[in-house]
């Protein structure tokens, strides 16, 4: 990747204050996006961020968090988020996993505080019908080696897809955008504003490559 990195989509800032991409020309800039109902966020993806930010607290690294929402509309709110950056209050899968592994304090709260600035991704309500050529081309987008599917796997995949598409009643800008596949994801810029990796899922890795680009 090298291409300029789209500024993200934001329909407010949560927590500190509001920035962007652009604004931080100069700088190395991890972005760590979430949902607010996310286990794995929460066990692996933002601690790892939080690390992150503690080892770099200097000029030339900037640290934000995206919340979006691409499933679990009734939990993946502005309103879960607000209590969670306000509290530390977690909810739903995220709750369960965490009561589970015994890593919440207080009973409902995570046991660190996310300490660098937090954004909610834009939602837009769906209101069109999704074509078969649409399911198509974003099975081609998001879906490596389509082509090499069976033509049995390829049906069952369309269908799946097509029922995702029709369930899905928001989408959310910025992991539209960026053609995220899930969450955890991380986006990583340099100090010119290229985009230089988007991760998906936790990646222990993250802190070498920052310090990377740090370098260059």
């Amino acid at each position: 990747m090298g291409t300029k990195a789209p500024n993200l989509h934001v329909s407010e800032w949560v927590q500190g204050l509001p920035t962007n991409i652009d604004k931080n020309i100069g700088k190395v800039v991890l972005v760590e996006v979430f949902q607010v109902n996310c286990p794995g966020c929460f066990m692996y993806a933002l601690p790892n961020a939080v690390d992150i930010y503690k080892n770099n607290r200097r000029d030339d690294v900037v640290v934000l968090g995206l919340a979006t929402a691409f499933e679990d509309y009734d939990k993946n709110t502005l309103e879960n988020l607000h209590l969670l950056l306000s509290s530390g209050k977690v909810i739903g899968e995220t709750f369960n996993a965490l009561h589970q592994y015994g890593q919440l304090v207080d009973g409902d709260k995570l046991n660190y505080k996310i300490p660098f600035p937090v954004a909610m991704d834009v939602l837009r309500r769906n209101t069109q019908d999704f074509s078969d050529n649409m399911v198509i081309d974003f099975i081609e987008s998001n879906i490596d080696n389509y082509n090499s599917y069976s033509e049995a796997d390829k049906k069952l995949l369309f269908e799946r897809i097509k029922h995702y598409l029709k369930n899905k009643k928001y989408s959310a800008l910025t992991f539209d955008e960026y053609k995220l596949k899930g969450t955890p994801s991380a986006i990583l810029v340099d100090r010119k504003g290229n985009l230089r990796n988007v991760f998906f899922g936790a990646n222990n890795s993250l802190n070498g490559l920052v310090n990377q680009l740090v370098n260059e």
